[in-house]
C-alpha cells in the first residue's frame, strides 16, 4: 500500500489483542491515523478493495485469493467433502480452539487463506490449518507441520489432545481415535476454505451495515459446530438470529447457508423452512447455481431479517 493508505483485510492481523474480545476486528477504523484512506472489505471504509484494484491491478491477483474482491466464484462440490470435513472439525476443535483458550479463554477462530486458524495470541502467536499443512506462527518464524493426526497436531500446537478440555460443552462432541490417520483431500480442504472465506466476507458486509439496536458480534469461525456466523437482531424485539455458513453437518450432507432465530418463528412463513434447526437454509446447490452468489447471500439473510422484524 501506498502511504497514506491503510489496509483492512478479513484475516487475523498481528499484533495480538490482549483485552476485550482478544482479536482485531477487520472493520474497525478507529486506530487508523487521520487523514488516512482506509482500505477496507466492507463498506465502512473509504475505498473498498474491489474499487481500488481498477487502479492498482497488481493487487487484484492478490485480493481475490484473500476474499476481498473481487470476488471468486463457488464451484462445485469435490468428492470425499464429508470425509475431510469431519477431518477437519476435528483439528478445530481439538488442536486450534484448545490453543487459544489456554491463552485467553477464547475458543472462536477464523477464515485464513486457503483455510481457518486462531486470532493471533499471547506473543503474536497464530495456529492454523493452511492447505495440508498445520502452520504454528510465532512473530515472524512459521512452522509447517502435514496434517497426519490430531495427537501429532495437538503435539506440534503445544497442546495435550483432551476429550473433555471444555467443560462447557460436557461430553466429548467428537469422540475420535486421535492416533487415527486424518482423511484430508487438498481439493476438499480448498473448497471450504473457499466457502469460509466468501461467508465471511457477506457477514462483515451484513454486520458493517447493522443498525445500532441489532447489536452485531464478531465474525466467528465456531469450533464446535464448525461453522462461522455473526449474532445481530433487537433481542428485546425477538429479532436476535445467528446469521451463518456450515459446510455440512449430520442433517445436511452439503454446505448451506442459514438463519438460526433465537426466538419462536411462524412456521407458516415459507422462509423458515428447516426441520433440523430454529430457522431456515440455503442449500449450497442453490447458491452455487446463482448468477451473482454474494447478492443470494445478502438476499437470503435479508429475507432473514424481515421475517424476524415483521
Amino acid at each position: 500500500m501506498e502511504p497514506g493508505f491503510v489496509a483492512r483485510v478479513l484475516e487475523p492481523s498481528p499484533p495480538a489483542v490482549h483485552d476485550g474480545e482478544f482479536a482485531d476486528d477487520p472493520t474497525d477504523r478507529s486506530d487508523a491515523p487521520a487523514g488516512s484512506t482506509v482500505v477496507s472489505p466492507v463498506s465502512s471504509g473509504d475505498i473498498t478493495w474491489l474499487e481500488i484494484v481498477t487502479t492498482r491491478p497488481d493487487l487484484k491477483e492478490w485480493a481475490s485469493h484473500h476474499w476481498l474482491g473481487p470476488w471468486p466464484r463457488l464451484g462445485p462440490l469435490p468428492d470425499g467433502l464429508t470425509e475431510t470435513r469431519a477431518s477437519l472439525h476435528q483439528l478445530a476443535y481439538f488442536v486450534l480452539a484448545p490453543a487459544r483458550h489456554r491463552a485467553n479463554t477464547k475458543i472462536g477462530l477464523r477464515h485464513t487463506a486457503d483455510g481457518f486458524g486462531t486470532p493471533f495470541f499471547g506473543g503474536d502467536a497464530q495456529i492454523r490449518v493452511d492447505g495440508l499443512d498445520l502452520v504454528v506462527q510465532r512473530g515472524h518464524q512459521a512452522e509447517r507441520f502435514p496434517l497426519t493426526t490430531v495427537n501429532q497436531a495437538c503435539e506440534a500446537a503445544g497442546v495435550a489432545y483432551r476429550p473433555d478440555w471444555f467443560p462447557r460443552f460436557g461430553d466429548p462432541l467428537l469422540p475420535v481415535d486421535p492416533n487415527r490417520p486424518l482423511a484430508v483431500d487438498v481439493a476438499c480442504v480448498s473448497a471450504i476454505a473457499a466457502l469460509f472465506g466468501f461467508a465471511t466476507g457477506v457477514l462483515e458486509e451484513l454486520r458493517a451495515s447493522a443498525r445500532l439496536p441489532q447489536r452485531p458480534s464478531r465474525v466467528q469461525l465456531w469450533p464446535e459446530h464448525f461453522d462461522v456466523a455473526v449474532e445481530l437482531g433487537d433481542p428485546e424485539a425477538g429479532a436476535r438470529a445467528s446469521y451463518g455458513a456450515s459446510p455440512g453437518d449430520e442433517h445436511h450432507q452439503n454446505p448451506y447457508l442459514y438463519v438460526s432465530a433465537w426466538s419462536e418463528i411462524d412456521r407458516s412463513n415459507s422462509f423458515w423452512n428447516d426441520p433440523h434447526f430454529n430457522g431456515a437454509s440455503l442449500p449450497f446447490e442453490d447458491l452455487v447455481d446463482a448468477d451473482d452468489q454474494r447478492r443470494a447471500a445478502f438476499d437470503f439473510y435479508r429475507e432473514g431479517q424481515q421475517a424476524l422484524d415483521g
